[in-house]
């Protein structure tokens, strides 16, 4: 009777000692991420107040926020980076605070639980415990403005400011994890001979996911800071740094992750790479400096246009190391692995060539330049929408092998020595591509009376694919999906009958003949999966997995 009091003394002790020690780390961890936010000599720019002047049209001073009859925001900030982050937060306060209601809502359907999205917003914070020490003050500055705008809610995940500045980390941390499947992006640019009048035209599709909700109010947002140059970037609410811009130099920046390791901590996020590239830089030269000065904890392709160079290159850059990709021909093409020489032929590089749909992606970009060896930019956008496989193949719709995943965020394309920029209308990048002339935008110089600001004489009309039954079905797709998802049920064939082509719809519908214990057939849809084009290798070797099990 004794001993069994001592043991359990014992476990007592040992219980004990691991809550205290659990404790202790969450208080640990609860410290380091604690950001204190910069400091900031003049406030006085926190009592102006937005003037709504018509429904939906606000200015302050000579910034201005509308929405635009093609169902784009529109932005306009000057000033120094206090300044341009509290008028821009205060412009936009509204988008501010639901995109943090929409990412806040993905991240829930990601991860159900409680307990892990705690942990998951310690871990964070542990992580990105030195990110301010990584980010220029001019933008520590602007991000604490912009800041001010964001909803006390979640002030249980950490102050608004710890909250923002964390947020433009958010592409790095999911692209370094891989598991949150962003998706990849592509881009490509032609000049001189390889265009039909010798412009140079630069394309891009930003397929960054996450949620339908959160790609609703994009932002075509036009900054005139203090110093550098002024520009444009398509960007969300709260968010100061850039994934595809021009500037007023035809300089154009737009962001391809590449096959990364887990990163032990924190460094520049980057997108504030890409921003610092779009404001200081006017040339190659300056952007390939800017470029080398900044540590980054991810692999990324920074694909930079300049028209004082009349060229594009791709800067691809590593934690550990740069190199540059100039193709030394008239045309360039970027998808998700590196071509340098310094970095083709790494690890990392090798595999996600042979296991990612990057490098078919790349090819079918190449297959349709050459169809087309005269590019324009109603050539680009088509390139940018097309959702074929290799030589036309029908690889269904959705699939990450091609071109338009049907994802997109945005899609863009830059005319850089024109000054012009198309940007993508909903859904994804079907709608119609309306074009913003950054010298007329700039001449403004203020506005208060809410007016039009594209060029509605180079608008490119809507893809005809919304009018078809493989687009109507596909929308019915990806519904099921979502049923599913939620933990509802849909009848396999309907799945596949809605995208029969896309080797994912077989997949589901095996999982669903699965759930209901008809093993038999969820083989056969698995079988089925097996011959269609598979994006990636990984889901390949889990279809092989579902067949064993």
């Amino acid at each position: 009777m004794r001993s069994l009091r001592k043991i359990v003394k014992w476990i007592g002790y040992i219980l004990g000692t691991l809550f205290v020690l659990l404790v202790v780390l969450f208080i640990y961890l609860y410290k380091v991420s604690i950001v204190d936010p910069p400091v900031i000599a003049d406030h006085s720019v926190e009592n102006l107040q937005r003037t709504e002047a018509s429904p939906g049209f606000y200015y302050l001073g000579n910034n201005w926020f509308r929405k635009s009859k093609s169902g784009l925001f529109e932005l306009y900030v000057e000033g120094n980076d206090f300044e341009r982050g509290v008028i821009n937060g205060k412009l936009t306060k509204e988008l501010v605070q639901r995109q943090e209601d929409h990412f806040s809502a993905q991240i829930e359907k990601m991860i159900p639980s409680t307990f892990y999205r705690h942990f998951l917003k310690y871990f964070i914070g542990w992580f990105n415990r030195d990110l301010a020490s990584q980010v220029k003050e001019e933008y520590k500055k602007e991000i604490y403005g912009v800041s001010m705008a964001a909803s006390e809610k979640y002030d249980y995940i950490g102050s608004p400011y710890q909250r923002i500045l964390n947020y433009h980390a958010a592409h790095d941390i999911g692209h370094a994890l891989q598991s949150m499947a962003l998706v990849g992006c592509t881009s490509f640019g032609t000049w001189n001979d390889r265009s039909a009048d010798s412009s140079f035209i630069i394309g891009r599709n930003f397929d960054f996911y996450v949620g339908d909700k959160f790609a609703e109010d994009k932002i075509v947002a036009f900054f005139k800071p203090s110093s550098g140059f002024g520009y444009m970037t398509v960007t969300w609410g709260g968010f100061t740094g850039a994934v595809s811009g021009m500037n007023e130099a035809g300089l154009t920046v737009t962001i391809n992750a590449a096959k990364t390791a887990l990163p032990s901590g924190s460094a520049t996020p980057v997108s504030l790479v890409a921003r610092e590239i779009l404001q200081y830089a006017g040339n190659l030269k300056q952007a390939l400096q800017i470029a080398r000065s900044r540590h980054m904890f991810v692999s990324e392709s920074f694909l930079v246009g300049s028209a004082a160079d009349n060229k594009a290159v791709i800067i691809e850059k590593t934690p550990d190391s740069l190199d540059i990709y100039d193709p030394q021909q008239n045309y360039i093409v970027c998808a998700n692995h590196f071509q340098s020489k310094g970095l083709v032929n790494s690890v990392d590089n090798k595999t996600q060539i042979r296991e990612s749909a990057s490098a078919y992606r790349y090819q079918r970009v190449m297959e349709l330049l050459n169809g087309n060896p005269k590019n324009t930019v109603e050539k680009t956008i088509a390139i940018l929408r097309d959702t074929r496989g290799l030589k036309g193949a029908d690889i269904g719709m959705g699939n990450e092998k091609a071109i338009n995943q049907l994802i997109a965020h945005h899609s863009i394309v830059f005319e850089p020595k024109k000054l012009l920029v198309w940007v993508s209308t909903a859904p994804w990048q079907e709608g119609r591509f309306v074009c913003y002339n950054l010298s007329k935008v700039f001449s403004l110089k203020g506005m208060r009376i809410d007016q039009e600001i594209i060029d509605s004489t180079q608008t490119i009309a809507s893809d005809t694919l919304v009018n078809t039954a493989a687009f109507a079905g596909f929308t019915q797709f990806r519904s099921y999906k979502q049923r599913i998802l939620d933990g509802g049920s849909v009848d396999p064939d309907s799945i596949i009958a809605s995208n029969p082509n896309y080797y994912h719809a077989y997949v589901l519908a095996g999982d669903m003949a699965a759930r209901k214990k008809d093993i038999a057939a969820a083989k056969k849809y698995y079988q089925l999966a097996l011959t269609k084009e598979i994006a990636t290798l990984q889901e390949r070797t889990a279809i092989e997995g579902k067949l064993t099990h």
